[in-house]
C-alpha cells in the first residue's frame, strides 16, 4: 500500500500516521533516540502492512493478472493503483473528505518537519505540487507518479508505460482491492489494538 492507505490505516493517531510515512524513509531499526515510541509503533505498523499486503492471495492474484515486464514491479504498481482505487472511492473508506485527509497529512508532516529525514521532506515537496495524496485519483497525475518512480530506480524499466497496461484491467483490479482492502483495515485495527 502507498501513503494514502498507510495513513488512513493508522487511524486518528497521528503519531501512528507519522509512522506510517517515515516506513518508507527509515531503513534498519528506528532510533528511540530520534523517533518518539508511538512514531516507532507507526512505523512498525507500516512494515506489518507491507507484510501482509504482500502475501495477501487477493494482491498475490492481481500481481498475476500483469504481463511481463510489468509483473517484476507489480509490488510498485499495486501500491500505486490500489491508492488511486481508495482516492477514487475515499468517501466509501472514511468520512473524511479525501481533500481535507489529504491536507491533514501535509499538514502533519509540517508539524513535525524536525523528525523528517531529508528525503521526506523532499517528497514533502513533491506532495504539495502534485496535491498528494488525494491527486492520486487523477489518473494523469498516477502516471507521472510512476514515470517518476522509474527514473529514479538504478535499471531500466517499463514504468513510465505502465498506466494503460493498469487501465486496461481495471476491473479485475478493482474486484482484488475490494476484496482486499477491508480484510487489511481489519488486520490493521487488530495490530494496533495489540499493542
Amino acid at each position: 500500500m502507498n501513503h494514502l492507505a498507510h495513513a488512513l490505516l493508522a487511524g486518528d493517531d497521528e503519531w501512528l500516521q507519522l509512522g506510517g510515512m517515515l516506513g518508507d524513509f527509515v531503513h534498519g531499526q528506528p532510533d528511540p533516540q530520534l523517533l518518539p515510541p508511538r512514531v516507532i509503533t507507526g512505523i512498525r505498523l507500516h512494515r506489518a502492512i507491507d507484510v501482509y499486503t504482500d502475501a495477501h492471495p487477493e494482491v498475490l492474484a492481481a500481481k498475476a493478472l500483469l504481463p511481463p515486464p510489468y509483473r517484476r514491479y507489480a509490488g510498485i504498481l499495486l501500491d500505486m493503483w490500489f491508492d488511486h482505487c481508495l482516492a477514487r472511492d475515499f468517501p466509501r473508506w472514511s468520512a473524511q473528505p479525501l481533500d481535507d485527509s489529504s491536507e491533514a497529512l501535509r499538514g502533519l508532516l509540517h508539524r513535525h518537519d524536525a523528525l523528517l529525514p531529508p528525503e521526506l521532506r523532499r517528497f514533502r515537496g513533491y506532495m504539495e505540487a502534485h496535491g498528494l495524496p488525494a491527486g492520486y485519483a487523477d489518473r494523469a497525475i498516477l502516471g507521472r507518479a510512476l514515470a517518476g518512480i522509474g527514473q529514479r530506480l538504478s535499471r531500466a524499466n517499463p514504468l513510465d508505460s505502465a498506466l494503460p497496461v493498469l487501465v486496461r484491467r481495471e476491473v479485475a483490479l478493482q474486484e482484488r482491492f475490494d476484496a482486499f482492502f477491508p480484510q487489511l483495515q481489519a488486520f490493521a485495527r487488530d495490530w494496533v489494538e495489540g499493542q
